[in-house]
């Protein structure tokens, strides 16, 4: 099965694929339900790619990026003259996915009197452009996605029950990060890798501390929080080596709740780790972490000793990204000549 852009190897990941390979092949109706960021287009690709209708267009609409007044013009098309503005008739998203799969991203936001419209052409599979009484066939896949609780919406009367059903045949709950945060480092290395071709870098090193950091993170914007911090990381980087900037990191580890450090020894590592990491491990200088933290490099040594901070040590893990953390003898080697 192509899984393109599908990355992990969770329990959560591995059942979703599942799910995915389940469906796919079927040609029915299919539901994605998640968080915001959690990669719905992303799913509803694969299972397109995976289809039947692989070879035919995949076409996607954002049900809440476009005014209601020129949404069913965008799904269904129009006739010249149909209002102001309509300079020439217009095919519809329904026309341009003929064969293939529409893709209805955030359907929750669908206006409550577009709603009977589109499940009328999911009923007859005909199409009527908005100023035109002539049926027009169509052969769809419709593959729907929301954050929102549509159930929820049907029992307040803002989301039509006939439609939540007709489109609820396959419904796939897309896990948030938080609950597969064992994919973290492996995201993280695509992401590098994705962006260092993007920007003509060479990045081939992660540092397990940051690895660490950003697996504590909880993560409210999923997948596409993660991306968006990779991303001004490679910008920002720039050696060989990923590089934050230190208030990003401490952003994550502020956001990190539960994983506040609870001692003032723990407090003390953290904001060290945090500043070696931005100076990719630079103790000396007028930029190192010794100058930004306000000590003597001989001072910020013997701290790193006695708190145990290791600097990482580069070596393979994967994905042709290096990690991993040098030895205490390693260490003072490293630190020494720095």
């Amino acid at each position: 099965m192509a899984l393109q852009n599908l990355i992990g190897s969770s329990k959560a990941f591995t059942t979703l694929v599942e799910e995915i390979g389940i469906v796919a092949p079927l040609d029915c109706g299919v539901l994605l339900q998640g968080e915001t960021g959690t990669g719905k287009e992303v799913v509803a690709r694969a299972i397109h790619d995976n289809g039947p209708r692989s070879n035919r267009p995949f076409v996607a609409i954002n049900c809440a990026a476009i005014p209601s007044a020129l949404l069913e013009s965008e799904l269904f098309g129009h006739e010249k003259g149909a209002f102001t503005g309509a300079v020439a008739q217009t095919l519809g998203r329904f026309h341009a996915a003929n064969g293939g799969t529409l893709f209805l991203d955030e359907i929750g936001d669908l206006p409550i009197e577009l709603q009977p419209k589109l499940l009328r052409v999911l009923q007859e599979q005909q199409v009527q452009r908005v100023g035109s009484n002539r049926n027009i066939a169509v052969d769809v896949r419709i593959i729907a996605a929301t954050n929102l609780d549509l159930l929820k919406m049907v029992g307040e009367k803002r989301f039509r029950a006939d439609l939540y059903y007709r489109l609820n045949v396959f419904p796939i709950q897309l896990p948030p990060l938080r609950e597969r945060k064992e994919d973290i480092p492996l995201l993280v290395r695509h992401f590098v890798e994705h962006y260092g071709k993007r920007f003509g870098k060479q990045i081939t090193f992660i540092p397990d501390n940051l690895l660490k950091i950003l697996s504590r993170h909880h993560w409210p914007g999923n997948i596409r929080e993660l991306q968006n911090f990779v991303e001004r990381a490679v910008i920002t980087s720039r050696g060989d080596t990923l590089t934050p900037r230190t208030i990003e990191i401490e952003g994550l580890e502020a956001d990190a709740g539960e994983e506040t450090p609870s001692t003032l020894a723990a407090a003390e590592r953290a904001h060290i780790e945090r500043v070696l990491i931005a100076t990719n491990w630079v103790i000396s200088g007028r930029d190192g972490a010794a100058a930004r933290l306000g000590l003597p490099r001989t001072t910020l040594i013997s701290r790193m000793q006695k708190l145990n901070i290791k600097k990482p040590i580069r070596r393979a893990a994967g994905h042709g990204i290096l990690d991993g953390a040098l030895t205490e003898s390693d260490l003072e080697g490293s630190l020494l000549a720095s």
